[in-house]
């Protein structure tokens, strides 16, 4: 079954609110295999909404709305939706009886604003929103599907994973078969991974895609298979592409899973039971967010340095005064003072440094904007490397945060 996402919220246009909602909603509709071929944004204008509505009803058989229906004046889906399907609002008790109960639990008092949004439209079926106040609604119409819910991403995935999905796959089963097998690779840049795979690719059965994922430094591949070819045979075929495809790219293989670099090296850490730091320089310590982001961390990540200044590299590290004025901050020697400071300081048995000039401005003719030195250190060995990045300031220091990452990835598994 195709499906349209379509994300209503003048918000999501400035870029004042990142849409989060259809990434999510995409992952869980392909687990349950119904595929998203469209992703829509509009903003909170009647007829912007019933011209994409319009549109995705003529194009698919599932449209998906999140969206402008809560107690304030621009949100609208509700009384648009009535427009669309010539319907009209009522009051439901039964969606009241719901933000009571959600309101008593936690000690407040329901006003007009939000009484209202007991107001739904009388041509659908509603469902009720265990999390929130602003309901779901689902409408049928001539073998299409439309259903309407809230924005606030933890309403809307509680509607879609104990609901939404549920229901739909009870009207629509599952005669296609969606199969994914991600490679993560690196030592390519795309063009160069493209012209690889070239004959591989023209070798892939009709029902068979393979795609390029790049990130700053690495490469995610996805094979994907969609068909009617039933459960069993799209898992053998795709499983045997994927096998053909490892053969050829051997030795750049990071992962066979779709976990990103930050989470395989969590997991290289905690088989080893090894615990990590990191003194980070130009990339401001943006390599520790990405650690702490993952959930059970606390596990392996001891701690961080943001040794931004000379004088920090010099006091808290340790970094020889006398090196860092001969060669200066963005050089071998200081990097690798500083991975084994991190060690010191932080109790920890391997970290990651960095330091270098993520621009636009500060280079030099020796060392131009986008010069990066990284070292990793375990086990008494310490490796480093200059890199020379051409990207712009941000995408720098994503690449120098991944490039720190899997040279202390490799040094680890190498051991």
């Amino acid at each position: 079954m195709n499906v349209q996402i379509i994300t209503i919220g003048d918000e999501l246009l400035i870029g004042q609110v990142v849409d989060t909602n259809s990434a999510w909603m995409g992952q869980e509709l392909d687990k349950a295999g119904f595929r998203v071929i469209r992703r829509t944004a509009v903003g909170d204008v009647e007829k912007d909404i019933l011209e994409a509505i319009g549109a995705a009803i003529n194009c698919v058989q599932i449209v998906l709305l999140t969206g402008g229906i809560g107690p304030t004046k621009d949100d609208i889906t509700q009384k648009t939706l009535c427009k669309y399907f010539d319907s009209e609002l009522y009051f439901s008790e039964e969606v009241y009886a719901n933000i009571i109960h959600l309101f008593d639990q936690s000690g407040r008092t329901v006003n007009e604003l939000t009484r209202a949004q007991a107001m739904v439209p009388r041509k659908c079926t509603v469902i009720q929103n265990k999390t929130g106040t602003a309901p779901c609604t689902w409408f049928e119409k001539d073998g299409k599907i439309l259903v309407s819910m809230p924005g606030v991403p933890y309403e809307m995935k509680w509607l879609m994973t104990n609901e939404i999905i549920p229901r739909l796959k009870k009207k629509f089963g599952r005669d296609i078969f969606i199969r994914h097998k991600t490679t993560w690779t690196s030592g390519f840049t795309e063009s160069a991974l493209a012209m690889q795979l070239a004959g591989f690719e023209e070798q892939l059965p009709p029902f068979v895609k393979l795609a390029y994922l790049p990130q700053p430094g690495l490469i995610r591949l996805r094979l994907s298979a969609c068909g009617k070819n039933g459960e069993q045979e799209s898992e053998q075929v795709i499983t045997a592409l994927n096998e053909k495809l490892h053969k050829l790219i051997a030795g750049h293989i990071l992962a066979t899973e779709d976990k990103a670099i930050e989470e395989q090296m969590g997991e290289a850490l905690l088989a080893k039971g090894l615990t990590m730091g990191t003194a980070e320089s130009c990339t401001g310590g943006r390599i520790a967010s990405m650690l702490t982001a993952i959930p059970g961390s606390s596990r392996y990540f001891a701690g961080g340095v943001v040794s931004y200044s000379n004088d920090v590299k010099r006091r808290v590290l340790g970094v020889s005064e006398e090196d860092l004025s001969r060669y200066g901050a963005v050089s071998r020697p200081v990097v690798e003072q500083m991975s084994a400071g991190a060690i010191r300081v932080l109790g920890c048995d391997c970290a990651v440094s960095t330091s270098g000039i993520a621009g636009p401005d500060g280079g030099t003719p020796e060392k131009p904007a986008g010069t990066v030195w990284i070292a990793a250190a375990y086990k008494g060995k310490v490796v480093a490397r200059q890199h020379r990045f051409a990207g712009i300031r941000e995408m720098n220091i994503v690449r120098a945060s991944n490039m720190a990452l899997l040279a202390l990835l490799e040094l680890i598994r190498k051991a």
